[in-house]
């Protein structure tokens, strides 16, 4: 539902931008997620299936409640409490939990593949750390390759990390089943064949990873692995601007060689200090035209990368109006992980932070995305063939706050759009899933 709207439209060196002053009343409901996980965080767990059942993980930042998957039915509005991702992959006893997914499901027939990941951290220096395991505890064992069967609900652990590491980045090559993941906090990129049942660490390309000290062997760790179905690349990217990929044939990986994403227009980044620098924080690959689009988090620009040609193109700035007319970078210095290509094939829809507006004020900020302050969220869309640029408004919730700190995002055909946001209820502020159509 729109409460104002305002266009202006124009043309710019042969592109269409619109402007949009608007916005969007979002759908929230109740997963009623134990109010013993204190709220939680989302980062990027939801996905629509074939048949438009939406799965989505609520996390836990407590040691000792794992995270919860959970599916809602769009048309009877029904919430279906799946499963713990401890009893996902059978984890028992006193081990630190699996308290969070970090990635969105890639189905396969009727089947559904994720990762899982820890939600228990510390924080030193304003960087997460894994955080040693409480008295009576031991702690986390690793995160897990998982299947879910839409059919028969059963789960189905596949490998887990090693190293007591989380599994923060994962893909699927459907046609070649293979799973890919880059673990938290050392960066191992893994890789796990459904056919052999063999899972293979391939090493790290982020020398200390997470766990490395500030202004020296830190780096942040890529969130999003992207496959070429052509040929069965995984490509992912390093702080340093980097590209990398996996050659399937060689079970191997190696530096994309004469291209990188270390531009001016990102600004000047440092791959040693706490932020994505170089990274792409968000991609997607584009099966039409055979690139890959993502973009830089610190920035918010949007660019093209074409595998093929080995060439990065700069196109346009996905950030919010209300940024644009500031001037000033966003506050969550990571970025936004909400991207995704709509079904049409040429529709981008990216979420992103925005300066709230003179005098709105919220009760659900996200303390990891508000460090210099509250922030609220808008839709951005972007047609890649003609380069049409539209914010659609600022998201808010029922009861007219502002949505905050989604990272999450997936499309339905019919253009209804999932994330999973801080919402306030009985005092308390949670994540929870809303919906919403632009």
């Amino acid at each position: 539902m729109m409460l104002r709207k305002v266009v202006l439209a124009f043309s710019v060196i042969g592109l269409s931008l619109t402007l949009h002053a608007q916005t969007i009343r979002a759908t929230v409901y109740n997963s009623h997620f134990s109010e013993a996980a204190k709220g939680g965080e989302a980062w990027n767990g939801v996905s629509v299936a074939d048949d438009g059942t939406v799965y989505y993980v609520l996390s836990s930042p407590v040691y000792n409640v794992p995270a919860h998957m959970y599916s809602l039915d769009p048309k009877t509005k029904e919430i279906k409490d799946i499963s713990s991702l401890n009893d996902a992959v059978g984890q028992t006893g006193k081990f630190v939990v699996q308290g969070k997914s970090h990635v969105s499901f890639v189905q396969d027939g009727d089947k559904l593949y994720f990762s899982t990941h820890l939600g228990y951290y510390n924080h030193v220096e304003g960087v997460e750390v894994n955080a040693p395991a409480p008295e009576g505890y031991a702690k986390y064992p690793g995160g897990h390759f998982v299947s879910y069967d839409i059919k028969t609900g059963k789960f189905e652990d596949l490998g887990i990390a090693p190293g007591g590491d989380g599994i923060i980045a994962f893909a699927m090559d459907t046609q070649r089943k293979r799973m890919y993941g880059i673990t938290w906090p050392r960066g191992e990129f893994l890789r796990y064949d459904l056919k052999t049942k063999k899972l293979k660490d391939l090493g790290t390309e982020f020398h200390g990873g997470e766990e490395g000290k500030l202004g020296d062997t830190y780096r942040s760790i890529c969130r999003r692995i992207v496959i070429d179905p052509r040929d069965g690349s995984a490509y992912f990217t390093t702080g340093e601007g980097n590209i990398y990929r996996y050659d399937y044939a060689e079970d191997s990986i190696s530096q994309v060689e004469g291209v990188s994403l270390k531009k001016d227009y990102f600004g000047q980044q440092d791959p040693t200090q706490h932020g994505m620098a170089y990274n792409w924080r968000a991609a997607v690959w584009d099966s039409q035209r055979n690139v890959i689009y993502g973009v830089n988090g610190r920035t918010g620009y949007l660019f093209r990368f074409d595998p093929q040609a080995k060439t990065v193109e700069v196109l346009d700035r996905l950030t919010s109006l209300p940024s644009r007319k500031s001037g000033m970078y966003d506050k969550f210095n990571y970025g936004y992980l909400g991207l995704v290509l709509g079904a049409d094939g040429r529709t981008l829809y990216y979420l992103t932070g925005s300066p709230l507006p003179a005098g709105m004020k919220t009760k659900n900020s996200a303390k990891a995305s508000t460090s210099n302050g509250a922030e609220g969220c808008h839709l951005i869309t972007y047609d890649v063939t003609t380069g049409r640029y539209t914010d659609h408004g600022l998201i808010v919730l029922e009861d007219g706050s502002p949505a905050t700190a989604a990272q999450s995002l997936a499309v339905a055909p019919d253009g209804t759009v999932y994330t999973m946001v801080y919402v306030p209820r009985n005092g308390r502020r949670i994540i929870e899933l809303i919906s919403f159509k632009p």
